[in-house]
C-alpha cells in the first residue's frame, strides 16, 4: 500500500503546440513521490521488487480470465497482525501526527513545503496550506493513528511523514472499506536512510489494525497495475504570469497580448440560480452527486456528512457553487474544484502558483460546457492563475472546447488488495484523489 504523487515535471510546453496548451505541470501528488523514493532505496534493477510481493494486480495475470474480481488476499485474523511498529534506524523514531494541533500542523506544513514533489527543473513545488491539510485528513471517521510522522530521536525534529484517511469506495457493485494513502514526505536530507518503504508498511498495518484490507492511490509512474491511467489538462487564467514564471510559454505565431486575448473569461457566470453551496444544500447536492455517481465502475460512497465535509465551501481549500432553479428552487447542478498552490522557486516577482482543481461536477440541466465555463469564471475573479482537470468522468466532453491543454504527464490510479479483470477507460472512473 503506498501513495506517491507525480512530481510536477518540466513545465514549460513546446512553443510550436498549439497556442490553447498549457505545457504540463503535473501539479497532482498522489503516490508517485512514494515510489520514486521508494524506488530509489530498494535495489535498483529489479523496479518493481516490492510491488511484486504485494496483493496487487499484477502483469503476468493480465488477461487471465480466470481470476475473479474482488478482493486478492482474505483479511487476517486481526489478533495476528503485527501489533508493534516497524523497526526504524536507531535515530528515529515514530511519531503519531495531531493535525489539530497548531504546533504539529505547522510541522507537518513545514516538511511537506519544503521538501515535498518539486518539478523536474526545481522550479515549482507542491504548497498544501494547513487548512487544506486539516480538510484533507479529517474526514468523517477518520483515524489519528493513521497520520504519522517520523521524528529524529535527539532533535525532535519531523523528517517524515505519511496518510491514511478512510473511505467507502465502490468497485462495479461493491461498496469497500478502504484507505486512500497520501502525503508520503522524507525530508531531502534522508532519502538514503531507506525510511520511505518502511513507511509504507507502518500505514498499512495501522489500517489494517482498524479492520481494512483495501487501498486506493495515485501514482505518476507505471507500478503493477494500473486500474486506469489519466492525463491532467491546464487552463490558463493569468496567462502572462504563467508564461513569466516558466509554466507554459508562448505559443509559436503569438504575441502576449493576443495570448490574453485568447484565454479572457466573461466578467459574468451565465446560468441563472448559479451561487455558491451552502448548508441548506447538502441533501440536495449529495442525490445529485450519488446518482451521477452510479454509472462509473468506481467511484467514493458518498453519504451527506462526506458531502458535508468534502464539498461544502472553506476559502481557499474547497470552492462549491450549485445552481439553483429560479422558479422551481430545485438544485438542479453543481460544480467543485479545491485548492492547491505550488511555491515557485527562484522567482524574484512571484512565489506562489495559484492553481485550482476540478473536483466533482453534476450537469442535469445546465450543460456540463457551460457549468465549467461559470466555473473558469469565479477561479479567474479568485485570482487562480490556472484551472486544472483529469480527463475523468465526463470531463473529456469540456476540455477542448474551454481552451484547456493536455498536460505530459500522466496520473496511474491504483486499488491495493483488489483485482479489476479489466483496465478501465478514465471516463469510466469517477473517482478524485487529491
Amino acid at each position: 500500500m503506498g501513495d506517491s504523487k507525480s512530481s510536477p515535471e518540466s513545465p514549460k510546453g513546446n512553443p510550436d503546440q498549439n497556442p490553447n496548451q498549457i505545457a504540463p505541470d503535473n501539479i497532482e501528488k498522489s503516490l508517485d513521490s512514494i515510489i520514486r523514493e521508494f524506488n530509489d532505496s530498494v535495489s535498483v534493477g529489479k523496479k518493481h521488487k516490492f510491488w511484486e510481493t504485494q496483493p496487487v494486480g499484477q502483469y503476468k495475470d493480465l488477461g487471465n480470465s480466470s481470476l475473479s474480481e474482488g478482493p486478492i488476499e482474505v483479511p487476517t485474523p486481526l489478533s495476528e497482525v503485527k501489533q508493534e511498529p516497524y523497526n526504524l534506524p536507531s535515530q528515529y523514531e515514530w511519531t503519531t501526527c495531531d493535525m489539530g494541533s497548531e504546533e504539529t500542523c505547522s510541522e507537518v506544513y513545514n516538511l511537506l513545503k519544503n521538501n515535498y514533489v518539486e518539478d523536474d527543473e526545481n522550479m515549482f513545488r507542491f504548497n498544501y496550506s494547513k487548512e487544506f491539510l486539516r480538510w484533507a485528513l479529517h474526514p468523517p471517521g477518520y483515524y489519528k493513528s493513521w497520520h504519522i510522522g517520523v521524528r529524529a530521536k535527539a532533535s525532535k525534529k519531523l523528517v517524515a511523514f505519511i496518510t491514511g484517511v478512510p473511505a467507502r469506495i465502490r468497485v462495479r457493485n461493491e461498496v469497500v472499506k478502504m484507505a486512500e494513502v497520501n502525503f508520503l514526505c522524507v525530508h531531502k536530507k534522508l532519502r538514503s536512510k531507506r525510511l520511505a518503504p518502511v513507511l509504507i508498511k507502518e500505514v498499512t498495518r495501522r489500517v489494517h489494525l482498524e479492520n481494512a484490507w483495501q487501498a486506493a492511490y495515485t501514482a505518476g509512474v507505471v507500478l503493477p497495475t494500473p486500474i486506469t491511467t489519466c492525463q491532467y489538462w491546464h487552463r490558463s487564467l493569468n496567462p502572462k504570469k504563467l508564461i513569466d514564471v516558466g509554466f507554459s510559454r508562448l505559443g509559436a505565431r503569438m504575441t502576449m497580448s493576443r495570448t490574453i486575448k485568447l484565454y479572457k473569461l466573461p466578467d459574468s457566470t451565465a446560468s441563472p440560480g448559479f451561487r455558491k453551496m451552502e448548508l441548506h444544500d447538502v441533501p440536495a447536492v449529495t442525490r445529485l452527486l450519488r446518482d451521477y455517481l452510479a454509472q462509473f465502475a468506481v467511484a467514493p460512497d458518498f453519504d451527506e456528512n462526506d458531502v458535508e465535509h468534502w464539498l461544502l465551501p472553506t476559502e481557499n481549500v474547497i470552492d462549491s457553487y450549485v445552481v439553483e432553479s429560479p422558479n422551481s428552487h430545485d438544485i438542479t447542478d453543481f460544480c467543485s474544484f479545491y485548492t492547491l498552490p505550488s511555491s515557485i522557486l527562484g522567482n524574484q516577482n512571484y512565489s506562489t502558483l495559484k492553481a485550482a482543481y476540478s473536483y466533482y461536477n453534476v450537469s442535469t440541466k445546465t450543460p456540463l460546457l457551460q457549468l465549467m465555463n461559470d466555473a473558469l469564471i469565479v477561479a479567474k475573479q479568485k485570482d487562480y492563475d490556472v484551472f486544472n482537470a483529469l480527463d475523468v468522468m465526463h470531463n473529456e466532453s469540456f476540455l477542448k472546447e474551454l481552451k484547456f491543454g493536455p498536460g505530459d504527464g500522466q496520473l496511474h490510479y491504483y486499488l491495493y488488495n483488489y483485482r479489476l479483470r479489466d483496465a478501465l477507460k478514465p471516463s469510466e472512473l469517477g473517482l478524485v484523489l487529491l
